[in-house]
């Protein structure tokens, strides 16, 4: 265990951010699922652009990594060429 108040208040900080994090990543995931259900080419090309701004957001803030964001993008362009 921490023996110092700054040690304590890490431990704080990090888990409110863990929580915080998990959070918008958990959101996201839900996001691409219910998009790679979609059989209907219009309204996955309405909808490519909110998770695309989504997921580059969770990129901006560090929450999942650049190359990460990048892949995902990429395969749901893909998706949404393959309707």
């Amino acid at each position: 265990m921490a023996n110092h108040k700054s040690a304590l208040k890490r431990i704080r900080q990090i888990q409110s951010r863990k929580l915080h994090n998990r959070y918008y990543a958990k959101s996201m995931r839900n996001a691409m699922k219910n998009f790679r259900q979609l059989t209907d080419r219009k309204e996955a090309e309405e909808k490519l652009p909110t998770i695309v701004a989504m997921i580059d957001k969770l990129a901006g803030k560090r929450i999942i990594h650049r190359n990460k964001a990048a892949n995902l993008k990429s395969k749901l362009s893909r998706k949404v060429n393959a309707l």
